[in-house]
């Protein structure tokens, strides 16, 4: 198996589970290449999580999956082990803690190593699908896109109507991994469905337009008011008490002062 191979499965098998974060324990880790575990680790695709609360009872031949207790030692590390009730001869068996230690694949950890892999500033924003994740806007030569994480049998990345199997793009060389940032560019360059959120349009353009404008009219409103309450001020003063309204939330001294006698 191959670094790149190990990560596909890894992924493969998040993408079967619907998005639902997958575990994988130190036995199995063993199994794949170092150095693709190392990456995995250091690049947060996979995280520690909790040790496994059960485990193959190592009692017998029969190697039944059973319940794992654990207790903490007055001394040193806890201590965990399986009670047997399947024989009357074994009753306590110890469980080196290493068999319980368990790894975690997650659609948060997948999304970050893409946002740190293409330069990505990290969305925190849900959307209304409980199979799509965003992930930052990504920008081709021609255009900018929001792109997402889709998991429904198989991770897919998806920028406006594009998409591509993620699996298609994971790229490791010089000890890590990546992502064919050439592609996804292509990609966001090929959607003829523009995410409106984030492409501008006309519409939106002129909207804002009338929000300034009516912006500007309450203060010009305000400041005709403020003058004959207490006329004799500087613009400056009239500017800064605009300012400290609610009608200017956001907005600096500077810019209402400009506005607000047109």
């Amino acid at each position: 198996m191959t670094p790149q191979a190990a990560l596909i499965e890894l992924l493969g098998r998040l993408g079967a589970n619907q998005g639902v974060a997958v575990l994988v324990n130190d036995d199995e880790l063993r199994q794949w290449p170092s150095a693709a575990v190392k990456a995995m680790k250091s690049q947060k695709l996979i995280a520690k999580a909790r040790p496994a609360p059960s485990a193959l009872c190592p009692g017998c031949e029969s190697e039944c999956v059973m319940p794992v207790h654990t207790q903490p030692a007055s001394t040193g590390a806890p201590v965990s082990f399986i009670v047997c009730d399947k024989r009357s001869d074994i009753n306590r068996v110890p469980v080196p803690i290493e068999r319980l230690t368990q790894w975690q694949c997650s659609v948060d950890a997948v999304c970050g190593f893409v946002a740190a892999s293409l330069g990505l500033r990290r969305s925190d924003k849900q959307t209304t699908r409980a199979d799509l994740w965003e992930i930052g806007i990504a920008t081709g030569d021609k255009r900018s896109q929001m792109l997402c994480l889709q998991g429904n049998g198989v991770l897919i990345l998806v920028a406006g109507n594009s998409k591509i199997p993620l699996a298609e793009l994971i790229e490791y060389q010089d000890g890590g991994y990546s992502l064919d940032g050439a592609m996804i560019r292509q990609m966001v360059d090929a959607a003829t469905t523009a995410d409106n959120r984030y492409t501008p349009s006309e519409v939106k353009r002129e909207a804002r337009k009338l929000d300034t404008q009516a912006r500007h009219a309450s203060w010009q409103k305000k400041y005709r008011e403020l003058k004959r309450e207490k006329p004799g001020k500087t613009n400056s003063w009239y500017a800064n008490k605009i300012a400290k309204s609610d009608i200017a939330i956001g907005c600096v001294v500077g810019t209402i002062l400009r506005n607000m006698k047109k």
